[in-house]
C-alpha cells in the first residue's frame, strides 16, 4: 500500500511539474522590490508550492511570517509587490487562481547583492601614455569592465581590481569603469584629459606643431608675394621717374625767330654783345641752318638762321 502511495505521488509530482508555466525571470537587489506582472483577484500566491497568502472578497490574507510586513496587493490591479528583498526571496513564485494546476503561471526572482560603487586610482602619468586601476571592495557575482566610448576594451568577473592603460593618440576619446551584476550596473566616468595632465599636454605640444606647420609657409609665401610687389613698384616708379627727368631736361630748350639781315657776312657782326646781360643766364646761343620747312620758320624764306637755346653749361 505504501508503495503505491509513494508511487503515486510522484506521478502527481511529475504531471503537476509538466504543467508548470514558468512565464518570467525577475532579478532583484537587496533591499530593493519586485512586482508581478499578473493579477489575480481570487486565489493563492503560491512560494516553492507552498501557500504564503490568499485573496479572497477583495483582502489579502498572508499565512507566512516572513511576508507579513513586505507582501502587498494592490486590489485596484490586482498586483502582488514584495518589498525589501532578501537573498532568501530567491526562487519560483506561483498565480493561482483555483482554475486547475494548468492555470497557475510561475515567477522566478534571483535577488542579489547590491553592487559596490566602484573608484579609480592613477598608477602612471607620462607624455607618453596613463595608467588606471579601477577596483571595488567586493567581487561576489560582480564583474568589472572598461569602456572606450561604447566599446568594451578589458573585463574580468573575479578581480578586485581591473587595470587600463591610454596612450597619447587616445586620449580624446570617452572612458568609464562599470561595475556590474546580472541585476544592476554601477558606472564611474573617468575625466582622462584632467587627469593625465602631461599626457594631454604632450597632446597639445603635437596639435600646435601640425598648425604651426601648416601656418608657417602661408605666411612666407604671403611675404614673398608682398616682397615681389614692392619690387615691381620700384621698378615702375623708378622708370617714370627717369622718363619725367629726360622729359623735363629737354622741356628747357627755348626756340626763337632770328633777325635776318641783308648782308649775310654783317649777321656775325652783329651778334650781340657778350658783356651784356644775357635774358638766360647760363644758356648758350648755338645757330645753325634749317634744311627744308621748320614749323617755326617764316613764311616764303629758303634759308634762315634759327637760334636754338639750350641749357648748355658756358665753356
Amino acid at each position: 500500500m505504501e508503495l503505491q502511495m509513494t508511487i503515486i505521488f510522484i506521478f502527481f509530482l511529475i504531471v503537476s511539474s509538466a504543467d508548470v508555466q514558468l512565464k518570467s525571470h525577475q532579478l532583484g537587489i537587496k533591499g530593493g522590490s519586485i512586482t508581478f506582472p499578473d493579477p489575480l483577484e481570487n486565489g493563492l500566491l503560491i512560494f516553492e508550492r507552498s501557500s504564503i497568502a490568499e485573496v479572497k472578497d477583495k483582502k489579502i490574507d498572508i499565512f507566512e511570517e516572513p511576508y507579513k510586513d513586505r507582501l502587498l496587493w494592490n486590489n485596484k490591479t490586482g498586483l502582488f509587490t514584495i518589498r525589501g528583498l532578501k537573498q532568501k526571496d530567491s526562487g519560483a513564485y506561483g498565480i493561482d487562481p483555483k482554475k486547475g494546476l494548468s492555470s497557475i503561471i510561475y515567477h522566478k526572482i534571483t535577488v542579489y547583492e547590491s553592487v559596490a560603487a566602484p573608484a579609480v586610482e592613477t598608477l602612471n602619468v607620462s607624455t607618453e601614455s596613463c595608467s588606471f586601476l579601477c577596483l571595488v571592495t567586493k567581487t561576489e557575482e560582480t564583474t568589472l569592465l572598461w569602456y572606450k566610448d561604447e566599446e568594451i576594451i578589458n573585463q574580468s568577473s573575479s578581480a578586485l581590481s581591473l587595470p587600463l592603460t591610454v596612450h597619447r593618440h587616445d586620449v580624446t576619446s570617452s572612458y568609464r569603469c562599470v561595475a556590474a551584476n546580472p541585476a544592476e550596473n554601477k558606472t564611474l566616468h573617468v575625466d582622462v584629459r584632467n587627469i593625465c595632465v602631461e599626457l594631454n599636454s604632450g597632446s597639445k605640444s603635437d596639435l600646435n606643431t601640425r598648425r604651426y606647420m601648416i601656418i608657417i609657409p602661408i605666411v612666407l609665401a604671403v611675404i614673398v608675394i608682398l616682397v615681389a610687389l614692392f619690387i615691381r613698384w620700384f621698378v615702375l616708379n623708378h622708370k617714370k621717374s627717369t622718363i619725367q627727368t629726360q622729359v623735363n631736361r629737354y622741356s628747357d630748350v627755348v626756340y626763337s625767330y632770328v633777325h635776318i639781315n641783308a648782308d649775310r657776312c654783317s649777321q656775325g657782326r652783329n651778334l650781340p654783345d657778350s658783356s651784356e646781360p644775357d635774358e638766360h643766364p647760363g644758356l648758350r646761343l648755338v645757330y645753325y641752318k634749317l634744311m627744308g620747312q621748320h614749323p617755326l620758320s617764316p613764311p616764303e624764306t629758303d634759308d634762315h638762321v634759327y637760334d636754338q637755346t639750350t641749357n648748355f653749361p658756358h665753356a
